[in-house]
């Protein structure tokens, strides 16, 4: 039985409320990840105060990724700051003693705030009522804020707190950390400091503690305690029944590699962080938590808010919860970063980039935060450099972007070896890194993307063209000639459907390396028609002209796998011999990678089975290259096929369904792709959130439900709502315009909030319609 409730939220937090509403130490990873806080600077778990075997605490730092030993780089677990120890009458509290009633804990999206309360039982001390509340504020990106409660109902009680700042944590045993210095100012104001061991980055955390009974401030008896990478204060007091003794703890963390902090010394970083510490602290929490929310109001929802009219109110708080992560999750303030596949709520793929972004996430910033989007696309032309040296390395032009990505210098970071082979027992060697390839496209899709949906010609002429160009360059030395059939081939790759490795001409693989091709060639000769100053400092920098001539020689011999006489499109080159055996057992699975306690990869290579939509996303990117009945076919050939063991699937065959007239599948899908994070499996998110779903769970609604999609250019509008739904409500910016787009099972309805351009054309069922002021279109 699931631990979860989505209902509990009522007046103005109806619809903002995750919560959990009984406790179960065997299940902490849940809630330590969906209830995670952050500000995408930093990205707390939100672990509870006292420390339970099992729970992961981790505090991770947008950006400050290490490398330990000879490991992949990764985002390093800082010290925690937000343990706090309970002693009652000389004994430890944990709920795992006693009896507990009226648990409850809940995050509220509206507002960023973690909150857990329950009456606990011991027949020593009798009822004990406790609150804690937490946030990391949006208003000030290093702040964390925390307030315990407690009251005694039956017993007066001797109360013990020990907290401070606990060094003694590592990311699942790899210590990425050098300890610092420990100190206390004031005799209240705890300072550690700690630096990263290879990339040498220095983090300096403050804390301090605060104490009231009944309101009235009090100075416990306390005695500082310094210990191998930890340093806390005991404090003790005493408490009457029926009163109640409220803890305050605010934190902050500054590192060297934030960009506010650049020429700092590290002496100049401890006096800056200490400073603001005590500014922030005397406010007290209420204060900064109301800032908190009020720049979650004013910043985030005020501005993105999407409204689902629904028979079934959990689809408005699933949206608004994948809405919340995609913030919290995201370092806008920085383009030296970019968005890990489990955010900042796990260790979960080390903090890595994937194509992830720019296909599943990068489009909810393009409608709802352009600024945001540019960011993350900035992040990948201060990578060039990294992707140019793989490409070099592996004998090719160009720039080959890699497979996973962390610090701009870093280049490729997956790791080289994985989980046991089920049949041989060894470790299974990871080649996503090595011939997972399609990401360099990706990218290339995602700059075009953002740049025809916003116009945004800066953008263009200073990342956007080169990013373009010098992937097509790595394209055109990637492509391989086969003499005999005249034609060039891409060979040895993995597609999107990570089951197939080692395949040849993968059609995602293939399709959009052309398209890459094709869209340099129309930008090389439009820049030298009209742009001639950029296109001659392109040109020395890129070696275009002579790079256009390979291009040129080489786009029309592509090798396009073609729909065969059933109207399927080969996934590969083999992928239609393979075995075909039946997949109902795998397909109506529990936990995802159930084929794998039967089958080992080599096995899967071998059979007709996809982990994930392949052909399918290309149907979404490129979809004027293909006719309603090619996609209808390979729909109906792949699609049982496909386990959707990746969180990246569902929400490309949500919309695909919902194109297809398959309206009630289309539904299910999407509840599936909401699930992912927020059902009833306690164990699918212990390593972290689903980021990309999370952006898929956006495009269901807006892309798949709204119709809402960017078709060679142009915005093409055609909703088609579940049966279950009454209205769909959302923003969308496009070419620096906000429009408000309504729609209902009668009629479509978009309202210009912003007027930029004096009109806006946009493609409805095939006709081509003028938005001005506003506008009204019959849909039944």
């Amino acid at each position: 039985m699931s631990l979860m409730k989505y209902d509990l939220g009522s007046g103005e937090y109806k619809n903002w409320i995750v919560s959990e509403n009984d406790f179960d130490s065997l299940y902490l990873g849940k809630c330590e990840s969906i209830m995670c806080l952050g500000n995408g600077y930093l990205g707390l778990r939100s672990a509870t105060e006292e420390k339970y075997v099992g729970e992961t605490r981790d505090m991770l730092i947008a950006g400050t990724f290490n490398k330990f030993d000879d490991e992949v780089t990764e985002l390093p677990n800082a010290a925690d700051l937000t343990e706090i120890t309970i002693f009652i009458n000389g004994d430890r509290f944990s709920l795992l003693q006693g009896n507990v009633r009226d648990y409850s804990r809940s995050l509220n999206l509206k507002n960023g705030e973690l909150t857990r309360s329950f009456i606990w039982t011991n027949k020593d001390f009798g009822d004990i009522k406790f609150e804690f509340k937490r946030f990391v504020s949006l208003n000030d990106l290093h702040l964390i804020g925390q307030r315990v409660s407690i009251t005694p109902i039956e017993k007066n009680l001797d109360i013990k707190i020990q907290s401070g700042i606990n060094g003694q944590v590592s990311n699942t045993g790899a210590q990425h950390f050098s300890e610092g210095e420990k100190r206390v100012y004031d005799a209240k104001y705890i300072q550690y400091t700690q630096k990263t061991t290879e990339s040498n980055i220095d983090f300096v955390l403050n804390t301090v503690n605060s104490f009231e009974i009944n309101s009235e401030t009090v100075k416990p008896n306390s005695l500082i305690v310094m210990d191998r990478r930890k340093v806390y204060y005991n404090y003790e007091m005493s408490i009457e029944k029926s009163s109640t003794l409220v803890i305050e703890k605010i934190s902050n963390v500054f590192t060297s590699r934030d960009k506010e902090c650049e020429g700092l010394s590290y002496e100049e970083l401890k006096e800056l962080s200490l400073k603001r510490i005590k500014e922030e602290s005397v406010r007290g929490y209420e204060t900064l938590q109301s800032e908190s929310a009020k720049a979650w109001e004013e910043k985030i929802w005020s501005k993105c808010s999407i409204t689902i009219n629904s028979q079934n109110d959990y689809e408005q708080l699933a949206i608004r919860f994948a809405q919340y992560h995609l913030v919290v999750m995201t370092p806008g303030h920085d383009n030296r970063m970019n968005i890990g596949a489990k955010g900042l709520s796990g260790e979960g793929y080390k903090g890595h980039t994937f194509w992830d972004t720019e296909i599943f996430m990068l489009p909810y910033f393009i409608y709802t935060d352009p600024k945001v989007a540019k960011s993350l696309l900035e992040y990948r032309y201060l990578t060039l450099a990294g992707a140019r040296k793989k490409a070099k390395e592996n004998g090719y032009e160009g720039s080959q972007f890699p497979w996973e990505s962390a610090w701009l210098e870093d280049g490729e970071v997956t790791p080289i070896w994985g989980s046991a082979d089920v049949i041989t027992g060894k470790a299974e060697k990871i080649w996503t890194g090595f011939i997972e390839i399609h990401v360099t496209s990706d990218v290339v899709y995602g700059t075009w993307h953002y740049y025809n949906a916003t116009n945004d010609q800066e953008f263009m002429d200073t990342c956007g063209y080169e990013i373009i160009f010098d992937c097509a360059t790595f394209w055109q030395s990637r492509l391989e000639w086969n003499e005999e059939k005249q034609i060039f081939e891409i060979t040895g790759v993995i597609g999107p459907d990570e089951y197939k490795e080692h395949v040849d001409n993968n059609a995602f693989t293939n399709y959009t390396a052309k398209w890459n091709l094709d869209l340099a060639m129309n930008y090389y000769n439009e820049l030298k028609e009209n742009r001639r100053d950029l296109f001659d400092k392109l040109n020395e920098k890129l070696n275009l002209d002579e790079n256009f001539t390979k291009w040129a020689s080489k786009v029309d011999k592509v090798y396009l796998p073609k729909p065969n006489e059933d109207n399927i499109i080969p996934q590969d080159d083999t992928y239609l011999t393979k075995e075909i055996i039946d997949l109902t057992k795998y397909k109506n699975q529990t936990n995802i990678g159930s084929f794998f306690k039967d089958y080992n990869m080599h096995q899967a290579n071998e059979i007709q089975v996809s982990k994930q939509a392949d052909i399918m996303v290309l149907f979404l990117l490129l979809e004027g290259l293909f006719s309603e009945e090619v996609k209808k076919a390979n729909w109906e050939y792949y699609e049982p096929k496909t386990l959707h063991d990746s969180s990246l699937s569902l929400s490309t065959h949500c919309t695909l369904a919902n194109d297809l007239g398959h309206s009630e599948l289309s539904y299910e899908l999407f509840r599936k792709a909401c699930d992912i994070d927020l059902g009833p499996n306690m164990k699918t998110s212990d390593a972290g959130i689903h980021s990309a779903s999370l952006g898929g769970v956006w495009q269901c609604i807006v892309n798949g439900f709204g119709g809402v999609r960017m078709i060679d250019g142009n915005l093409r509008i055609n909703p088609c709502l579940p049966k279950t739904w009454n209205k769909l409500e959302l923003p969308l910016h496009w070419h620096g315009d906000l429009l408000n787009i309504s729609i209902t099972s009668e009629e479509l309805n978009i309202v210009n909030t912003t007027n930029n351009n004096e009109e806006i054309r946009f493609i409805h069922k095939g006709n081509e319609c003028k938005l001005t002021n506003s506008i009204t279109i019959k849909l039944a």
